[in-house]
């Protein structure tokens, strides 16, 4: 997996290229946690996602939570096999898609 973030002001975009499974949510959350300080809109880009496991939901879930305490949460360009199951999982009536 390879994560970019970008910064803009207080805008946080991160693009997960990969998987986000059991072996690299903790580096997906460690990003985070490193770099969500004074943000207020984060952006989670999904493009280059290929597959998501029920450890990648969590991780989500975990960044979701943070983010309800400080401000919106988005995420972008899901493809149809990861969107099947957020909505397997019920996490997209939960998730703020664009």
């Amino acid at each position: 997996m390879n994560i970019t973030t970008v910064r803009d002001g207080s805008e946080l975009t991160v693009k997960v290229e990969g998987r986000l499974d059991a072996i690299t949510s903790p580096q997906f959350e460690h990003t985070l946690d490193e770099n969500i300080a004074g943000v207020d809109e984060l952006v989670i880009d999904l493009a280059a996602t290929e597959y998501l496991s029920s450890a990648g939901l969590r991780a989500i879930l975990y960044v979701q939570k943070k983010m309800n305490e400080q401000g919106s949460m988005k995420v972008l360009n899901v493809s149809p096999e990861v969107m099947e199951i957020f909505e397997v999982t019920g996490f997209a009536k939960i998730l703020t898609f664009g």
